[in-house]
C-alpha cells in the first residue's frame, strides 16, 4: 500500500492572496508595510504567502457578533505606534 504524502504547501503571489481574501493586492501591500497582514515570504525578490498563513489570519478577525470585543490591531498604526515603529527604525549611534 502507498502511504499518502501530505500536499506540499501552496503558495499565492500578493494579488492572488489578495483574492483568495476578497481584498486588493494593494490592502495586502499596506498590511506588509504596517505589520498588521498575515505572515509573508519574500524568494528571489517576489512576495508570496502560504495559503495555510492566509487563513490563519482571516481566522483571526473573525467575530460573531458586533459588539465582540476587536481581538486583531486595526489596519492602520495608531499616530504613536507610527512614532514608536519610526523611533525603532533609526540607525544606532556605535558603541566606543
Amino acid at each position: 500500500m502507498h502511504e499518502e504524502q501530505p500536499l506540499p504547501t501552496r503558495f499565492l503571489r500578493t494579488h492572488e492572496a489578495g483574492r483568495f481574501l476578497g481584498l486588493s493586492g494593494r490592502t495586502l501591500e499596506k498590511h506588509r508595510v504596517y505589520g498588521t497582514g498575515p505572515a509573508y515570504r519574500k524568494v528571489g525578490g517576489r512576495v508570496i504567502y502560504a495559503v495555510e498563513d492566509l487563513q490563519a489570519w482571516a481566522e483571526q478577525g473573525r467575530q460573531l457578533s458586533t459588539s465582540d470585543v476587536r481581538r486583531t490591531q486595526p489596519a492602520r498604526p495608531t499616530p504613536e505606534q507610527r512614532t514608536f515603529q519610526f523611533m525603532r527604525e533609526l540607525p544606532r549611534p556605535a558603541a566606543r
